[in-house]
């Protein structure tokens, strides 16, 4: 996420507490997509970044399917198998 510009607005949000947690209530004009956020301490500022990939493994395949295959490049190489070797474990 980029640094904020000279001309992006600054505004006063309200801290509370939500059980155990510190939250704060984010102003409808910083709204950000989504339910979920990745938060970062950088020194005393926390960073709140919208997470953008995919949050379940439904989503994950989705993203998989639109890949192209694999190519012949991209396979395993044959590699022997080698027999195991007898060890004395007692």
């Amino acid at each position: 996420m980029s640094l904020p510009s000279s001309s992006s607005k600054t505004k006063e949000a309200k801290l509370f507490r939500n059980n155990r947690s510190q939250a704060v209530r984010i102003p409808v004009e910083f709204e950000l997509p989504g339910d979920r956020v990745l938060i970062r301490k950088e020194g005393q500022r926390l960073i709140i970044e919208p997470v953008t990939g995919p949050t379940n493994i439904v989503e994950l395949l989705n993203v998989w399917k639109k890949n192209a295959p694999l190519g012949p490049g991209d396979e395993f190489p044959d590699i022997e198998d080698m027999p195991s070797k007898s060890e004395d474990i007692f």
